[in-house]
């Protein structure tokens, strides 16, 4: 086995770990306390003790390579959010019969939200709740795996560059998890973002969404 020197054991570990990855590029981490976070780790994947303060040049050193990029600011920047309200899904088993199923729904209902997001061996549908109960007869009941109303969808709308520009879309996923709000189903579709939760959650992942792009806007003004 390739033994790893102390710098790369502990840059692979912070990789793992977008929470602590933003909190080195927003400057609040206490890198001494996160280095005694990481230590226990560090000494299991090198088979050896490891002194404390090594550990905290290692992160000084990787931190240097975290700030984000203007590119990266621009896109956060220039994003605009709209939400959608009284939605619900519908899982189903995927069969071929249903996939067909599901694509001529689509069609069916043009002016609702209607969304079908492939799986191996499951197909959900996310639409208005209000055309739910024409869409449900569709399928046998036994062939339903899941139903959830009183859903919400967050569309993030970004400028092209977010398809070439690392970690924008993890970074609208960080902020809503570290806000304990659970993401029911997300959809990439080139420059959009959509995330599905909870209406009862809407509110506060609107809000913190807003917060991040404005913090953006802010951090691109100064960097002019």
């Amino acid at each position: 086995m390739v033994k790893q020197s102390l710098t790369k054991v502990v840059q692979g570990l912070l990789e793992e770990d977008p929470l602590i990855i933003d909190s080195l590029e927003r400057g609040y981490a206490n890198i001494s306390a996160v280095a005694r976070l990481l230590k226990p780790e560090i000494e299991r994947r090198m088979g050896r003790r490891v002194n404390l303060s090594g550990i905290i040049t290692a992160i000084r050193r990787a931190k240097s390579g975290y700030k984000p990029s203007i590119e990266h600011i621009k896109v956060l920047a220039d994003s605009v959010i709209t939400i959608r309200t009284n939605l619900a899904k519908i899982s189903i088993e995927r069969t071929r019969k249903n996939l067909e199923k599901a694509r001529l729904l689509s069609t069916e209902f043009p002016e609702a939200f209607f969304q079908v997001l492939e799986g191996e061996e499951t197909l959900t549908l996310i639409m208005d709740q209000r055309v739910l109960s024409k869409i449900k007869p569709k399928f046998r009941d036994d062939e339903i795996i899941d139903e959830k109303n009183d859903l919400s969808a967050i569309i993030i709308q970004s400028p092209r560059e977010i398809i070439n520009t690392p970690r924008c879309i993890s970074e609208f996923y960080n902020v809503i998890s570290r806000r304990g709000i659970n993401i029911e189903e997300t959809i990439s579709c080139c420059t959009e973002t959509i995330i599905v939760l909870r209406m009862s959650d809407s509110a506060k992942a609107y809000n913190t969404l807003i917060h991040l792009i404005e913090d953006a806007r802010r951090r691109l003004s100064q960097a002019k």
